[in-house]
């Protein structure tokens, strides 16, 4: 199971460090609830972002993309999740504090963001760090999906 998960993350990471999909965040401003909704498009389009919001998943998709080849090939130390957990938890803040969406796009990026915080969250555990990484990898996908990202 964990070696598909990892041929899973090779292929998602390459696209990741080679402008591909990438995942999305946490919901800004708002307690995190579960959202009884699917990402969806904005009426077939792509939901329109803002420049925080752009900013702040550029730095996520930019820290993970440095750290996803030491990630896999397991020399990625604890301290150095730590780095990156407090790297990526300061843009999910940035984003929550600064982005200002209309309401239907911002109800859609709070699933891309719930998947970011969760892998955080994972990336924190002794025994889910590799996991995690994998959850972010494929948020950061659903983020350049379904939301204009600028340059990736």
């Amino acid at each position: 199971m964990l070696l598909i998960k990892w041929r899973i993350l090779t292929l998602v990471a390459a696209g990741l460090i080679m402008g591909s999909p990438g995942l999305a965040a946490e919901p800004h401003g708002h307690g995190r609830t579960v959202a009884p909704f699917q990402l969806q498009l904005d009426h077939g389009k792509k939901w329109q972002t803002d420049h925080a919001l752009r900013t702040g998943m550029s730095e996520i998709h930019t820290a993970l993309a440095q750290a996803l080849p030491s990630i896999y090939n397991r020399t990625f130390t604890p301290a150095q999740y730590g780095v990156l957990v407090e790297r990526i938890q300061k843009q999910i803040d940035y984003v929550v504090g600064n982005c200002k969406l209309p309401e239907e796009a911002d109800q859609q990026l709070h699933l891309v963001l719930e998947e970011i915080i969760d892998g955080v969250s994972s990336m924190k555990t002794d025994t889910g760090r590799e996991q995690g990484a994998v959850k972010i990898v494929e948020a950061l996908g659903q983020y350049r999906e379904y939301f204009e990202p600028a340059g990736w």
